[in-house]
């Protein structure tokens, strides 16, 4: 992800919901599943770094 665009937290967790049906689907295939699990953990991390940097925000807010 460029530095230009920014990260939309509902957006990925709205992906990941997505993955989550396609995995529980029986009619996935094995390499697809592998392909969101990659994509899976890609969100995930992004998304903690945003919680991350969203609390120490919040930590500074309340030391002010």
């Amino acid at each position: 992800m460029k530095e230009s665009e920014k990260f939309d937290y509902s957006a990925a967790l709205e992906e990941l919901q997505q993955i989550v049906v396609k995995v529980e689907d029986p009619s996935t295939c094995l390499d697809d599943i592998d392909r969101y699990i990659r994509r899976s953990e890609e969100l995930i991390g992004r998304c903690r770094a945003y919680l991350r940097t969203a609390r120490e925000k919040v930590d500074k807010m309340e030391e002010a």
